[in-house]
């Protein structure tokens, strides 16, 4: 039976969020300019942690023979975090 790696919220975790936060500022920060409306900012910095944290695990699904419930799943948890910050982003975007 496959395993899959279930990670609590740790130091892992937290620098991965990190890690990907930072990307996700460098994008919105050249794309978005500085006074944008929420809107604006939360569309471009939700994409962008989308991409990073939810359709990495698509791969899983197609070349690791992970089962697609679990994929999706993972995913899911991927829009999640996207969404948290977007609206993190939106919410601190200098005016």
């Amino acid at each position: 039976m496959l395993q899959l790696f279930c990670p609590s919220f740790s130091a892992s975790g937290l620098l991965t969020v990190l890690w990907w936060g930072f990307f996700v500022a460098y994008l919105t920060g050249h794309t978005v300019p500085l006074g944008a409306h929420y809107r604006g900012v939360f569309r471009v910095a939700g994409t962008a942690a989308f991409l990073a944290y939810g359709v990495g695990t698509l791969s899983n699904g197609i070349w690791k023979g992970y089962p697609w419930k679990m994929v999706f799943l993972e995913s899911f948890d991927g829009l999640i975090y996207a969404l948290l910050t977007a609206g993190t982003f939106g919410w601190l975007w200098p005016r």
